[in-house]
């Protein structure tokens, strides 16, 4: 009962309330949510530690950045997700929120878009200066089943994985927001000779698929751009096929400040637990975990498969 009280007290505060609706929606900083609520930031982290020591908010610290979002599970979880339906929809203030929220996130998506425009000619060398790649893309073929006809890679860059997955399935495509990556993947593609394979300009949390489209899909070094990796995961398993399955490369948690400054690194690695809660929520069935030591990080391959 002392448990349920505490969390009740934590969140019966107009700006805590305010503050588990924007963690609801995106992993956030208390930079982040100081420029949301227009509030001062000692008095924001004051808010998000009671919220945190009630078991409302989860706090996890990525090198000089410390993320927060609501609970994933148990009882804390429910009672925060059934406020947020309780609050309404018309509130100015919440609605307020969301507009400042989304400028965040449009300044996050610019960041990375200037970034990618940038070193978009050179992104493979970029993707192999921690592990030889040879390796990696060794690793995730020994795991790709032998019957697959259709496949999707979410993030395609330069066209990479379609270039090591196309001449094993009979279609495959590919999907990234920038544009100065897709002219280079088309590139790569028809010198290649894989006219099996293609690419388009689309969004990785609104893929423009109908569901169970793909036998596999594959999120190839791009969860660690992601504002939203549980809900970039949740939308693979929606374009899956019974049986099918997902395969996510990125790296082990590090600590290699640069990837976050100078190549616009949202999140500095993820953890087998934390992937693995993730695919469990879509409802996937997570499956072999590769871990591929490297030279200052690891890079890791998490198999995950769609139930039947």
């Amino acid at each position: 009962m002392e448990a349920l009280l505490t969390a009740l007290k934590a969140v019966a505060e107009p700006t805590r309330l305010r503050l588990i609706s924007l963690c609801s929606r995106s992993d956030l900083t208390v930079s982040e949510l100081t420029q949301i609520l227009g509030q001062s930031q000692p008095r924001i982290s004051r808010h998000l530690k009671l919220l945190a020591d009630a078991n409302v908010l989860e706090r996890f610290r990525e090198g000089a950045w410390v993320f927060h979002r609501l609970a994933h599970s148990g009882p804390m979880s429910e009672i925060a997700n059934h406020l947020i339906s309780l609050l309404p929809e018309d509130d100015e203030q919440l609605g307020r929120d969301l507009e400042h929220l989304g400028r965040v996130r449009k300044k996050r998506a610019e960041a990375a878009g200037a970034y990618f425009s940038k070193v978009a000619p050179q992104w493979d060398q970029v993707r192999t200066m921690h592990i030889e790649e040879s390796k990696v893309e060794e690793a995730l073929i020994g795991l790709l089943d032998h019957d697959v006809k259709t496949l999707l890679d979410i993030g395609t860059g330069t066209g990479r994985m379609l270039e090591v997955f196309g001449p094993r399935v009979e279609r495959a495509e590919g999907v990234d927001l920038s544009r100065d990556m897709l002219a280079v993947a088309r590139v790569n593609l028809e010198q290649a000779g894989l006219k099996n394979c293609s690419v388009r300009e689309a969004d990785m949390y609104q893929l423009p698929f109908q569901a169970e489209s793909f036998q596999v899909a594959i999120i190839h070094q791009v969860l660690h751009f992601a504002d939203d990796p549980l809900r970039a995961i949740a939308e693979a398993e929606r374009i899956m096929q019974p049986g099918g399955c997902l395969l996510i490369c990125d790296f082990a948690p590090h600590k290699m400040e640069e990837l976050r400054d100078e190549h616009a690194h949202r999140r500095l690695g993820f953890s087998d637990k934390e992937v693995i809660e993730w695919v469990t929520e879509v409802g996937l069935d997570c499956g072999e975990i590769i871990h591929l030591p490297g030279d200052p990080v690891t890079v890791t391959i998490w198999h995950a498969r769609k139930p039947h």
